[in-house]
């Protein structure tokens, strides 16, 4: 496969995933775009992985997690990232809100591995090597991450009136 080929087949996907990661759209694009920046100057190894969008998702996490680490004492742009709806706020803005939202509730090795197994649907091996993880801590924190997810989309959705 040409790296043309591979950028056309796994960009979009790649973007949303980080959209997911990050919250922020303009950082989504950045850190895929360095991502396959970097394939494209290593393709003819990367090309031979066996799953060569599995290093893109490397590299793009590895990145959000450096930031992560130097802006730790600062808020995530989660939450504020996701800006306000506009008056069309039809059940698919409301949702994606939603979801923003309560993924903004998670710290981050929680976040990146609920993003990476139901957004870029990796299988829990390469999500392990992704955040350098035993296969065992990635179960663990999904397991937590979506207990939590389900107490934050349970309670937002029953408040009283």
């Amino acid at each position: 496969m040409t790296f043309e080929a591979f950028f056309r087949e796994h960009y979009g996907e790649v973007v949303r995933s980080m959209r997911l990661l990050v919250g922020d759209d303009a950082r989504a694009e950045e850190l895929t775009q360095e991502a396959f920046a970097r394939a494209y100057r290593h393709w003819r190894r990367v090309q031979r992985l066996d799953r060569p969008v599995a290093w893109v998702y490397v590299v793009a996490t590895n990145a959000a997690r450096r930031e992560w680490r130097r802006t730790r004492s600062r808020e995530t742009t989660l939450a504020s990232g996701a800006g306000p709806a506009e008056a069309d706020a039809s059940a698919t803005v409301v949702t994606t809100l939603d979801v923003r939202a309560a993924l903004a509730q998670l710290t981050e090795r929680q976040r990146a591995a609920v993003v990476l197994r139901y957004a870029a649907d990796l299988p829990i091996a390469e999500i392990a090597e992704i955040m350098d993880v035993a296969p065992g801590t990635v179960k663990a924190t999904l397991h937590q991450a979506l207990a939590r997810l389900r107490v934050e989309l349970t309670d937002d959705e029953v408040e009283p009136a």
